[in-house]
């Protein structure tokens, strides 16, 4: 037996001599993938410091889940492996998809991973909204003990598709939407961070993943984003959502994107925190996933590479977004169509988008640590679970690449 299969069961009296803290709380986080796993590090951030707890990390199969042991072990996750985590049984565990969770064997709480409930899934055998789908919502046909939702928009669409979660959902909120509301005053240092001087613009190209995202047809804008914005005037950065890189591997999607570092485009690795990049920029080229929506969040004007409308879903933000930002033309210089972008850019528009990714701005760590105590029958810590800023990031220089491999 491992030591850490040792701390997550009720350990032996053989194992339990070579353990300092026996008889705590045990959790569970059910990383799928390397978003899920980002979202989860939010979450479980509001445990910390408490000693009456135990956290295990387990990863299911899944499709886009080869770089999840490595993402952990960067940050000195064990990983527990899902043979053995299924066998265990745990006080709370918390997860940001639904694959294998009928395995579980604990109170579980499931929650978006991302922005709102953006993507409907048209060609898959259960169609429907993504994260609104009866087998999201009753994994293997249990229901979990909490469901977590960003706002109370989001419970007509429940009641309309799983009746039988609505007595246990909680209107909890947005970690994302906090965690950059409380750092866009930092706006100027992530610039400095970055390297950016003075005078000089950073557009973001954004990228969600599938044949629809503005990946999908890299091929063709990628030239444009590296021909027509003078070096002088602008600095491009890459972000690539981690399910590309999971779905056609790091070697090949860094052999894509080579000639990036050679024209000072940079590539952000799918590990890094997007986030400060995102405060940081002037323009956002974005598409219909999560990270075009948080955009909204920033002053940054958007153009938006293709809306398709099959995967959308018309009820969220992401389908006003489609209606008030200017699509990218394949004809006029990128240059003008920045421009455009910013003269057309009023703010009070993309913040009426960004008000419907919560309706609980700025609670999101009050509501969740709560549930999460109350799920394990625990008394929370007697102080503030405060949202901090997000730290500096690198500069963008140290994202290179060079014949396929990335250092950072």
């Amino acid at each position: 037996m491992s030591a850490l299969s040792a701390i997550a069961q009720s350990a032996t009296d053989e194992s339990r001599q070579w353990l300092t803290l026996v008889e705590r709380k045990k959790v569970l986080a059910v990383v799928h993938t390397v978003t899920y796993a980002k979202r989860l590090l939010d979450i479980l951030s509001l445990l910390e410091a408490d000693f009456r707890l135990q956290v295990a990390f387990t990863a299911p199969p899944h499709v886009f889940g080869d770089e999840v042991p490595r993402y952990l072990e960067q940050r000195g996750i064990p990983l527990l492996p899902w043979g053995e985590a299924t066998h265990i049984t745990f006080d709370l565990a918390v997860a940001a998809g639904p694959r294998g969770l009928e395995e579980i064997r604990a109170p579980l709480i499931t929650l978006p991973h991302g922005a709102n409930y953006l993507k409907r899934l048209p060609g898959a055998s259960d169609a429907g909204v993504a994260g609104l789908r009866r087998t999201d919502l009753l994994p293997g046909g249990k229901a979990p003990a909490a469901v977590v939702v960003p706002h109370h928009a989001d419970l007509p669409a429940l009641a309309r598709h799983c009746p039988e979660v609505l007595a246990l959902t909680h209107v909890v909120g947005d970690p994302v939407y906090d965690r950059i509301k409380a750092s866009l005053s930092r706006r100027a240092m992530y610039r400095r961070a970055l390297g950016l001087a003075n005078g000089e613009k950073l557009v973001i190209a954004v990228s969600t993943w599938g044949p629809h995202s503005f990946f999908g047809r890299f091929e063709t804008l990628l030239p444009r984003l590296i021909a027509e914005l003078p070096s002088e005037r602008y600095r491009t950065a890459l972000l690539v959502h981690p399910n590309v890189w999971s779905g056609h591997g790091p070697w090949q999607v860094k052999t894509w994107l080579a000639r990036c570092s050679r024209q000072s485009v940079s590539v952000v690795p799918p590990e890094a925190d997007w986030r400060s990049v995102l405060i940081a920029a002037d323009y956002i080229i974005g598409d219909h996933g999560s990270v075009t929506l948080y955009g909204t969040l920033t002053e940054a004007p958007i153009l938006l590479v293709g809306s398709p409308e099959a995967e959308i879903n018309p009820m969220s933000p992401a389908a006003t977004l489609a209606v008030t930002a200017p699509a990218l033309s394949p004809t006029h210089p990128l240059t003008e169509q920045l421009d455009y972008a910013a003269s057309e850019y009023r703010r009070a528009e993309y913040a009426a988008i960004a008000a419907r990714i919560t309706s609980e701005p700025g609670r999101f760590n009050r509501n969740m640590r709560r549930l999460m105590y109350r799920v394990m029958g625990l008394g929370q810590p007697a102080h503030e679970p405060l949202t901090l800023p997000l730290p500096d990031p690198p500069a963008l220089h140290t994202w290179t690449s060079d014949h396929g491999k990335v250092t950072a």
